[in-house]
């Protein structure tokens, strides 16, 4: 070795030799040093580059040998051989520190990497798929396209480490995203298959390439534009309508890509990844809430053909942070047929405007509708019953209940609607929940007017409409149309069922079943300033069926003894059949309320004053007569009635003397002459010795001219067929004056004034004059018979004499 600074520490290398030709037992410390010394070449001051080290023929000499005594050395080899020593003495030797901790991080990272990536690939999936956070921030669609959208999709992207539940993995994971850092993916197509349904094709994305930050705790905003293709349309409508028929209760989804992954200068190569996620009920969307804005029905014409618009303004709840644009759509209306061997029956057609969708805001989507004329098989009656397929639909509707119709992709769509939305739409049926709208008011007048009461017919069958009191009156309704109906509408007949009320208890039921001719008048509704239509009916012998007694007992005891009219509440539904441009339809359940007002049948007091006239005796018995007269009556009310047949029950003081019968008597309004009555006179054979007596007590102050009075009570069959009604009627007491039977006047006798507090005498009494003849103990009898047409035949005699209401004899005749 040479001090010569020029001179080299090894000789050109001339390729003569190779390295596997040196001993393996012998190294020399210069060979080693100068090995090591390679790397440190740059560091060595004050040589230069063109100056080797070490000169060949030192090399040569020396290579396998010690180092020659007392040879200097230089400087240049004074620092290869203190490396070789190992850089125990301090100096320029700890400068190669940082070369080394350098390389052996480099080696540490490349062995993580390749762990990562070939020898723990399960671990590093596992840390990914738990770790991995990402949150959709916007989803907007840029364009519909013809095979599916274009979609631009935003969010946050990151690790979150804490979601790993094994430790070992967390801390792996994290060690190796840490050196990682980040991850690309290359442009991807991912397929996305529904197991359970075959394996269907649900539509495949092809996304572009992404690059994400993967250490923990760091957040990448993802944006990037992916095209959406829409997969198996039949597959995908079998889960569309599992999903509305509330038979999807969960679903699985299965994803499959082929993934190009790099970690920055190294390539992780393609990963086939395939993964399956759960979708359970709730967490599966459901239909979008919605409400309706504004709703109105007019009267139209389109090509040619009259029928009726529908124009809905609607607002959906949107709860996702999608952002795109609804193209038209055009769709059927539908409703459900009689059967399901019907299947659905087209109400018409709609069409949405184009809508703009904002992120996590209510949309706005106005839809027009139009309902030609209605086909025969939605207003024809289902088979076993009254209703069709449109009466279920406005019933709900006017009930307020949610009704359903459905909806289906028109078969001829708009232009503007891409065909795969067409293609998938055409055979999905969605049902649409249609709120009601309960018409409380709709009716606002309902009341009867000239109305006739009939009792029943005593001898129809039990439980037949004869068999129960009828009414006849004129029925007069107003209705207010609601603001959404714009159209003309008439009504041609009306039925309904109606409870009446009195003082909030039902008295009884009012049969209106059948169908009455009707006519309707547009007018104003008073007070209110709003269109309504009056609709009138004359309806004849309606069955009033009384379901509670005591309530119908109190009404009566109101119209008798009450002296005002007597409020009657009136609940009613009503069926309308109505004409419109959508031709004849029945509207069904319309609620009605209504009052009709009865004026008292007495004034407050039973001021009927009958008058009995023509009496003549049919028949006699031992106990009994049995008379027919004729009864001139008022009617003081504006009612009119029809009696078929009732019996009365003729008593004084609570004792029955005898009853009445009446048969086919129609009471109208005002005076009433000539009224047939059969009135039979035993008052022993209803009462027995006490009737006697009483009814031999009022026959001599009757005839004696003194004013007495007789009570009139029904019983249980004064109406055969409505024992119950009789009953109930049977609380009444309706007393009134003996009717005067006025006997002729004698013309030999003149007419002297009554003395005051005395029996009236100036009229003609029974007996009209009597002569008594003391010494032959006779007496003469002047009578007057008040039958102008049956004889009496007088068989006995008993007469006593008062003078100053002393007796002073008797005649006794048999």
């Amino acid at each position: 070795m040479s001090n010569d600074p020029s001179a080299p520490l090894l000789a050109k290398n001339d390729g003569s030799g190779d390295k596997h030709d040196r001993p393996h037992s012998q190294r020399s410390e210069a060979s080693i040093a100068s090995y090591k010394s390679r790397g440190s070449k740059r560091s060595l001051t004050g040589s230069e580059e063109s100056t080797p080290l070490l000169s060949g023929e030192d090399n040569r000499q020396n290579y396998g040998d010690a180092p020659r005594e007392g040879t200097a050395r230089s400087t240049a080899a004074s620092s290869l051989r203190s490396l070789q020593e190992g850089g125990s003495k301090k100096g320029k030797g700890s400068r190669r520190w940082p070369t080394i901790i350098a390389l052996t991080i480099l080696t540490i990272v490349l062995l993580i990497i390749l762990g990562l990536g070939f020898a723990a690939p399960a671990v590093a999936e596992r840390y990914a798929k738990e770790a991995m956070v990402f949150e959709p921030t916007d989803l907007s669609i840029d364009s519909f396209t013809s095979s599916g959208v274009r979609a631009r999709i935003q969010g946050d992207f990151r690790m979150d480490a804490s979601k790993v539940k094994k430790k070992a993995v967390r801390d792996l994971g994290r060690a190796g995203t840490w050196i990682a850092r980040a991850a690309e993916s290359k442009s991807t197509e991912v397929d996305v298959f529904l197991p359970e349904y075959g394996d269907v094709l649900l539509g495949a994305a092809l996304l572009p390439p992404i690059v994400v930050n993967i250490r923990n705790g760091h957040t990448t905003h993802v944006d990037f534009i992916a095209d959406l293709t829409a997969g198996d349309l039949d597959g995908i409508r079998r889960v569309a309508n599992d999903w509305l028929d509330g038979r999807l209760g969960q679903l699985r989804v299965r994803g499959n890509a082929d993934v190009g992954i790099k970690s920055g200068i190294f390539s992780l190569g393609t990963q086939r990844l395939s993964e399956s996620i759960v979708f359970k009920t709730n967490q599966i969307p459901t239909m979008p809430k919605y409400s309706i804005g504004h709703l109105g029905f007019s009267d139209a014409e389109r090509r040619g053909e009259k029928g009726m618009i529908a124009n809905v303004s609607l607002w959906l709840t949107n709860d996702y942070p999608v952002d795109f644009q609804i193209p038209r759509f055009r769709f059927d209306i539908l409703v459900p047929g009689c059967s399901a061997e019907q299947g659905f029956l087209t109400l018409g057609e709609a069409m949405t405007a184009e809508a703009q969708v904002k992120p996590k805001t209510d949309v706005n989507v106005d839809v027009s509708g139009f309902v030609r004329k209605l086909p025969e098989a939605l207003i024809t009656a289902c088979p076993d019953t009254e209703t069709s397929p449109i009466d279920r639909l406005l019933s709900s509707y006017i009930d307020g209940q949610e009704t359903l119709v459905y909806v289906r992709g028109s078969r001829n769509p708009s232009k503007e609607t891409p065909t795969w939305i067409t293609d998938f739409m055409k055979d999905v049926i969605v049902p649409v929940p249609f709120p009601g709208h309960e018409f409380k008011d709709l009716i606002r007048n309902f009341t009867l007017a000239d109305v006739h009461f009939g009792l029943p017919d005593p001898f129809a069958s039990p439980n037949s409409p004869e068999s129960k009191p009828r009414l006849s009156a004129v029925v007069k309704a107003l209705i207010g149309l609601p603001e959404e109906i714009q159209f003309p509408i008439d009504v041609a007949q009306v039925r309904a069922d109606s409870d009446v009320y009195y003082k909030k208890r039902k008295l009884g039921e009012l049969d209106l079943s059948k169908w009455q001719h009707a006519n309707s008048t547009r007018t104003i509704i008073p007070h209110e300033k709003e269109e309504g239509l009056l609709v009138q009916s004359i309806v004849k012998d309606a069955p009033l069926d009384i379901t509670d007694d005591d309530v119908f007992a109190d009404v009566v005891q109101a119209l008798v003894f009450g002296g005002k009219p007597v409020i009657l509440g009136v609940r009613a539904r009503v069926d309308v059949e109505t004409e419109t441009v959508l031709g004849k339809f029945v509207v069904r359940g319309i609620p009605a309320q209504g009052k009709v007002f009865v004026k008292p049948i007495s004034g407050g007091n039973t001021t009927f004053s009958p008058e009995v006239g023509a009496l003549e005796i049919l028949g006699t018995s031992k106990t009994g007569l049995k008379i027919r007269a004729k009864v001139n009556v008022t009617n003081p009310t504006e009612y009119s009635a029809t009696v078929p047949f009732i019996d009365i029950n003729i008593s004084v003081n609570d004792t029955i003397l005898g009853h009445a019968t009446a048969r086919d008597v129609s009471v109208v309004p005002g005076p009433n002459q000539d009224l047939a009555v059969i009135a039979v006179w035993d008052p022993s054979h209803h009462s027995g010795k006490k009737g006697a007596h009483v009814g031999s007590e009022l026959l001599s102050q009757y005839i004696s001219g003194y004013n007495t009075t007789l009570t009139l009570r029904t019983h249980a069959s004064s109406i055969p067929s409505q024992p119950r009604l009789g009953t109930a009627l049977s609380i009444f007491n309706v007393t009134i004056p003996t009717p005067k039977l006025t006997p002729p006047s004698n013309p030999n006798r003149p007419v002297r004034p009554d003395p005051p507090n005395e029996p009236a005498t100036s009229a003609p009494h029974f007996i009209d004059d009597a002569v008594f003849h003391l010494i032959t103990s006779t007496a003469v009898l002047t009578l007057l018979s008040p039958l102008p047409h049956t004889t009496l035949w007088i068989t006995s005699v008993l007469a006593t004499a008062f003078y100053n209401n002393t007796p002073i004899g008797a005649i006794e005749y048999d």
